[in-house]
């Protein structure tokens, strides 16, 4: 008796902000990679198809972009993030008490 099958694998790459194109808010939108492998026993061997999705997290709407747009998406430079609720003030490095002398 041979058990075979497939299973799908989800991968979340990012996490960009894009203008959608349904509701046009400049939203989150997660970039998905799903893989679809062969099974043989319940063992994953290899993969049988690749996609790639945008969802927006507005709206919901999910869109499927070729490899080469994702790998687009994946290149462009992101900005330093700022802790939450924590301005940046000039000549004060973080970690810092600024009242200490």
């Amino acid at each position: 008796m041979i058990i075979f099958g497939t299973r799908g694998y989800l991968y979340q790459l990012a996490m960009l902000t894009l203008v959608c194109g349904r509701c046009g808010n400049p939203s989150a939108h997660a970039v998905r990679k799903y893989v679809t492998k062969f099974t043989l026993f319940f063992v994953p061997l290899f993969p049988l198809s690749t996609k790639f999705r945008t969802q927006c997290t507005f709206c919901g709407l999910e869109q499927q972009i070729t490899k080469e747009q994702a790998e687009g998406l994946l290149a462009q430079p992101v900005a330093p993030q700022q802790a939450y609720g924590q301005p940046a003030q000039p000549g004060q490095m973080q970690g810092q008490n600024p009242y200490q002398q």
